[in-house]
């Protein structure tokens, strides 16, 4: 399943918002820097779907705010 993101950097709090079946918005509290952020959107999406973050992968968008990422079930 893919699912398209949009990355919210350094925010207050970590949180991912489901916008629709497949945009969801992501909160994270790490910069966007040597890749924190997309650990982080990592750990929130994995907690978020209840999956280990190994079945997440970034397909598009590592060094943007928006990502395409495909969740492996």
């Amino acid at each position: 399943m893919k699912i398209f993101v949009r990355v919210k950097p350094k925010a207050k709090e970590e949180k991912v918002e489901k916008i629709d079946d497949i945009n969801f918005k992501v909160s994270v509290k790490q910069v966007p820097e040597k890749g924190r952020a997309n650990s982080a959107v990592i750990r929130a999406l994995a907690g978020y779907f209840g999956i280990s973050q190994s079945s997440i992968q970034i397909v598009s968008g590592s060094n943007s705010k928006l990502k395409i990422i495909e969740i492996a079930k």
